[in-house]
């Protein structure tokens, strides 16, 4: 393995690390943020309906948020 090979997958490999381990706790603080937010607008608590619809929207938002956030960090540090 050459050493530009090398350091592509050491790149790439420690962006996927980073942004798997930043996707929970940032979906969960998404999450919670979209939930109380609608929870307010609506002046009740949210059904379980709503819960799983603000669920599917956070996947999709943190997914997109921890693999750029994760690109940048390693762009930047490497």
């Amino acid at each position: 393995m050459s050493e530009e090979s090398g350091q592509f997958i050491w790149f790439w490999g420690t962006t996927a690390l980073l942004a798997v381990a930043l996707y929970f706790p940032v979906g969960r603080f998404i999450w919670v943020k979209l939930v109380r937010r609608l929870e307010k607008k609506l002046e009740r608590d949210a059904t379980s309906e709503e819960r799983q619809a603000a669920r599917r929207r956070t996947r999709f938002i943190s997914g997109l948020i921890v693999i750029v956030f994760a690109f940048l960090f390693n762009k930047a540090l490497l």
